[in-house]
């Protein structure tokens, strides 16, 4: 119902005190409350009624109201029972948030006001089903016992016979109403998702339809509860990370009331998704602490000693300590573009990790993501059994990843975004996390020198110097050799000392001197005297294992 049908029935006692252009808002619910902040019960659409008891003087007026207002109530009611005149500095607040406000004459009782709010919207075309909806949001709003977004799907299949679905972004089927019958295929979940993100990344406002297989789907935006359209500064910081919700329906074809029905519904289903999201800050407070311990070089034991916290919060039930693998992805935007990569990447690598083919947002529970720049790491858990398996094999693998995302995830980065992906070996204690955090990250360097707006890279790719040495500049690599083999290929050619094959036996026998000298035929004394020679003439010690490194890779890339 309409706010103006309100003041056209004397039996309610309501006068207008502000707000005269704002009637044509439409009613979805009424409320009653005296707290000094009602939010967290409040989703939008409602007819607020309250009886001032949270006024002690003029200054709480504006923060009341400024609440009531981001909420996206549609109107407040005062009653004049308890301070007789609706006070001027509430009608300023409220002109102020373009709220419109009625004053309730003391003798009518709120609960007139709501029976007959509640009695006309249940009179319209699907008002049954918004009443049913109205008292699930409160379910949802205060705990759990609401039953999430199935019951909501379940009443739009029973009531309005409409069949729905909430997708993720990447085309993940989150709830689907019972009553809808088979569930989406897989390849229409991800098709739904691509024409959801690039009709988003257009500036289309929602519903977008779709015709897919003979059939008309109709998709709306869920987006945060505590969030407005207009709260983003930019589309790109959230359309890779909001549901949508997929009704299989015209939605052009619907008179308005069935719209702001449907906007309820993304609404409810949205107080659900933030909780949801609330319940990853332990998650991601667990990756941070990780993660800044590794990066700045703690000790092996303090980083154990915190993933032993972790272990039990991400695999509850786990009897040993599990080995784990580090994920780390970069989202980016051409032209310089000031969007929160981090967060970005953050949202979106919580939701590329999980499996596709798993229904509801639970599997996410075990996966553990923080962000530092513009860069999202991944914590990622491996059972045991996965453990016992070789660390090549075991766990996730940089080509399955993104094949099943690959499609709405490249329609929502469109022709200005990037996503790279570096995956590392399983690691079995804090000792090797240091190293699989650099060699996940090595890996997306190796992503991001590829073609495509969605690429990944895992540690087998790393193998080998051979798809590293590419990505070092010539005028590097000419001074890199020059200065660690020149001074051996002078001697050599003066002396005919063979510094050069003695330097890539040494190397190749992992500076074993018995066998190096076995295979250069020559006695271990002078092998030791040859290997001595190269150090002098270069200033390196065969004996350090960087040092090794460096000529090995100067005598590749010679």
């Amino acid at each position: 119902m309409r706010l103006r049908a309100l003041l056209d029935t004397d039996a309610l006692g309501l006068r207008l005190l502000g707000g005269e252009d704002e009637l044509d808002r439409a009613v979805r619910g009424v409320m009653t409350t005296d707290l000094r902040d009602p939010s967290r019960y409040l989703s939008g659409g409602e007819l607020v009624l309250t009886g001032l008891a949270w006024r002690r003087d003029a200054a709480d007026s504006e923060p009341f109201v400024r609440i009531l207002a981001q909420a996206g109530v549609a109107a407040l009611a005062a009653g004049e029972a308890e301070l007789g005149d609706v006070p001027e500095d509430l009608v300023l607040a409220c002109a102020r948030h373009r709220l419109p406000l009625f004053a309730v004459h003391e003798s009518v009782a709120f609960a007139t006001i709501t029976e007959h709010v509640v009695r006309q919207v249940s009179g319209e075309r699907a008002g049954d089903l918004a009443a049913v909806v109205d008292r699930h949001r409160r379910m949802m709003t205060s705990g759990p016992a609401g039953g999430g977004p199935d019951v909501v799907l379940d009443l739009l299949g029973s009531d309005l016979d409409l069949r729905a679905w909430v997708l993720s972004p990447t085309g993940r089927l989150i709830a689907g109403s019972k009553v809808a019958g088979p569930a989406l295929p897989a390849e229409t979940c991800t098709r739904l998702a691509a024409e959801h993100l690039a009709a988003s990344r257009t500036g289309r406002r929602g519903p977008h339809r779709v015709q897919l297989h003979g059939a008309t789907y109709s998709l709306f935006p869920i987006r945060s509860s505590g969030r407005s359209p207009q709260a983003a500064r930019d589309v790109r910081e959230t359309v890779l990370s909001d549901w949508l919700l997929a009704v299989e329906a015209d939605a052009g074809d619907w008179p308005g009331e069935r719209l702001d029905l449907l906007q309820g519904v993304t609404q409810l289903i949205a107080v659900e998704r933030d909780r949801r999201d609330a319940a990853r800050t332990v998650r991601r407070r667990l990756a941070q602490e990780v993660l800044e311990l590794v990066q700045t070089g703690a000790a092996p034991a303090e980083i154990a000693a915190r993933l032993r916290v972790a272990a039990p919060v991400l695999l509850p039930g786990l009897g040993a300590a599990p080995h784990w693998q580090v994920v780390v992805a970069r989202v980016e935007w051409e032209g310089g573009h000031p969007v929160d990569g981090g967060q970005v990447a953050q949202s979106l690598l919580e939701e590329v990790l999980v499996d596709p083919l798993a229904t509801g947002p639970e599997p996410s529970d075990r996966i553990a993501v923080a962000h530092t720049g513009d860069e999202a790491v991944a914590l990622v858990p491996l059972p045991s059994v996965a453990a016992e398996h070789d660390g090549s094999e075991a766990g996730l693998l940089a080509d399955s990843l993104l094949q099943a995302v690959r499609e709405p995830l490249s329609a929502g980065l469109d022709d200005d975004g990037r996503l790279t992906l570096g995956v590392s070996a399983a690691v079995h204690s804090a000792e090797g996390l240091r190293g699989a955090l650099e060699e996940a990250r090595h890996a997306r360097r190796v992503a991001a020198a590829r073609t495509g707006r969605v690429c990944a890279a895992g540690h087998q790719e790393l193998a080998s110097h051979v798809l590293l040495l590419p990505f070092v500049p010539d005028d590097v690599r000419r001074a890199f050799t020059a200065r660690l083999l020149d001074p051996l290929k002078d001697y050599d050619r003066r002396h005919r000392a063979e510094l050069i094959p003695t330097l890539e036996a040494f190397l190749d026998c992992d500076g074993s001197w018995t066998r190096c000298a076995t295979r250069l035929h020559l006695h271990v004394n002078t092998l030791r005297y040859r290997v001595g020679r190269i150090e002098q003439l270069t200033g390196r010690d065969l004996s350090r294992l960087e040092d090794k490194l460096d000529f090995f890779l100067a005598l590749r890339m010679s």
